[in-house]
């Protein structure tokens, strides 16, 4: 909901006032083992937000970072918990799978109207009752305009929409037809498409490639690491068969517009000037250095803005607590199809983001979508658990307390 919601002194928007409601909790839940016993990632993300808001006091005062710094901790800690307290099980999983593709669903006829009019039907019907984000318009390209939807960006939109590829194939695809499976897949994908963004598109390429990957070899015990000695491959002969850098190489060859591919590079050498400059707390939500012919202040790079905001320990943290669950996720193997399907897609989900990372930010109520899906993961490692750390009510849970008969 692209609400801006005035109470009081803030601006909440929907998301933002169901994690306020929900934040402590959660955290309660979380710490009297609730959800399942406390891992390596819990600890690592709650340290990045508590950073993250001290380095917010440092750049601004006291006064001046309460509001933000409260506002990253619900979207950061609370979006996390939320996940980790009620994705317990793969009942849980794909229900919030199912819901957020049909909501994708819903979006593409607005989509639509937006991609081939320039309109914006969702802002303006939102914007009746309550004053929404601003609308954004981008020259079209290859003759569509680009969808903004409810988001604060086009970028976001496709990055929102496209995150579910795998997971629809893998997950909500389980027990279809193969017709039905595809047209939902590329249903997802499509809308995905109308952001006309070039990094959500390579995100859900990304996919599609490991998924047919996988499937292609997948009576072959060896194949990632085939992939990525593959990829190791294809890095060493661009760097010494091209006269250009593996990274400018890319933002040549696969981007809709070199121009923005070049001032991406731009940004990173600024950026991350900027960061080495203030290496432990960052320069908060300040402005960076940077020549004068460069205007804008945006970062289309997730990783280096947080270390350029919050510090480089900052980013430590928060890719350990992403490497705290994507590992141990990928290695937990040997579980029943269904299961290992909803892992695979979990998975490529998230290494999705994390490239898609590099050439675009993530903000708003995407950001706390990052922060659920990397806490909705970690039910695959709590599996074998006792029944009391599991979501109650669960088919798990029911099984685990019923006596033998």
């Amino acid at each position: 909901m692209p609400w801006i919601i005035p109470v009081g002194p803030l601006n909440l928007s929907a998301y933002r006032i169901v994690l306020l409601a929900s934040t402590i909790p959660c955290l309660l839940v979380w710490l009297r083992g609730g959800a399942g016993r406390i891992r390596a990632a819990d600890v690592t993300l709650l340290l990045f937000a508590l950073w993250s808001d001290l380095a917010l006091v440092h750049a601004h005062g006291l006064g001046g970072a309460v509001q933000p710094a409260g506002i990253f901790f619900v979207e950061t800690v609370g979006a996390y918990m939320l996940a980790r307290c009620y994705i317990r099980d793969a009942e849980a999983f794909r229900g919030a799978v199912a819901f957020m593709v049909k909501l994708v669903i819903l979006l593409l006829p607005f989509a639509l109207f937006e991609a081939f009019t320039g309109t914006k039907p969702l802002l303006t019907a939102f914007g009746t009752i309550f004053p929404t984000v601003d609308s954004t318009l981008m020259s079209p390209r290859m003759g569509l305009w680009r969808v903004q939807g409810p988001f604060e960006h086009s970028i976001l939109f496709g990055t929102v929409c496209g995150s579910l590829f795998a997971l629809t194939a893998l997950v909500l695809g389980q027990g279809m037809a193969r017709l039905p499976r595809l047209l939902l897949v590329g249903t997802v994908g499509f809308t995905a498409a109308l952001s006309m963004s070039s990094a959500p598109m390579a995100g859900v390429a990304l996919q599609g490639g490991l998924m047919a990957w996988n499937s292609t070899l997948k009576a072959y015990p060896a194949r990632w690491k085939v992939l990525w000695g593959l990829v190791l491959l294809a890095y060493l002969v661009v760097e010494f068969g091209s006269n250009q850098t593996p990274l400018a190489f890319y933002v040549s060859k696969f981007t809709f517009d070199g121009s923005t591919g070049w001032y991406r590079m731009l940004i990173w050498q600024y950026g991350s000037a900027s960061a080495l400059a203030h290496p432990f707390l960052g320069i908060g939500n300040g402005d960076w250095a940077r020549p004068v012919w460069m205007p804008s202040n945006s970062v289309d790079n997730f990783w280096l803005l947080i270390a350029m905001r919050y510090g480089l320990p900052a980013v430590t943290l928060l890719a350990l607590s992403f490497l705290f669950v994507i590992l141990p996720v990928s290695r937990r193997k040997g579980q029943d199809a269904v299961r290992e399907a909803y892992r695979m897609g979990y998975v490529l989900c998230m290494a999705s983001f994390v490239v898609v990372g590099c050439t675009v930010h993530f903000w708003a109520a995407p950001y706390s979508w990052l922060m659920f899906l990397l806490g909705s993961g970690a039910w695959f490692l709590d599996q074998g658990a006792p029944a009391s750390a599991r979501r109650i009510g669960s088919p798990d849970s029911f099984r685990q307390t019923q006596p033998n008969r």
